[in-house]
């Protein structure tokens, strides 16, 4: 296909965006993408805090918990288990952060 066949017209290509987005309203969507939170995202979830006040309970930075959650990096073994106890009890985690 040349490259002068594959362009549209900017009439064109404002009735395909319209039709998509008339597509989307009616619920017609091609494909859905899931993605499963890791352990360190499952465990703060489950305590109901932000990243930030998650990363304070855990005496960490935002950014390291970050780095976690988005699996560029792993917790260390105490780190591991802070995050065990997190998912199993997250109210003693929230309870943490009062004192």
């Amino acid at each position: 296909m040349s490259r002068k066949s594959a362009t549209m017209s900017g009439e064109e290509l404002g009735d395909k965006l319209l039709k998509s987005v008339k597509e989307m309203k009616a619920g017609k969507v091609a494909r859905v993408t899931q993605v499963a939170a890791n352990e360190v995202a499952a465990a703060r979830l489950k305590t109901g805090l932000s990243q930030s006040l998650f990363a304070q309970a855990l005496q960490i930075s935002p950014r390291t918990l970050q780095e976690w959650e988005q699996g560029r990096r792993e917790p260390s073994g105490a780190a591991k288990a802070l995050i065990q106890i997190a998912f199993r009890h997250p109210e003693v985690i929230r309870e943490g952060l009062k004192n």
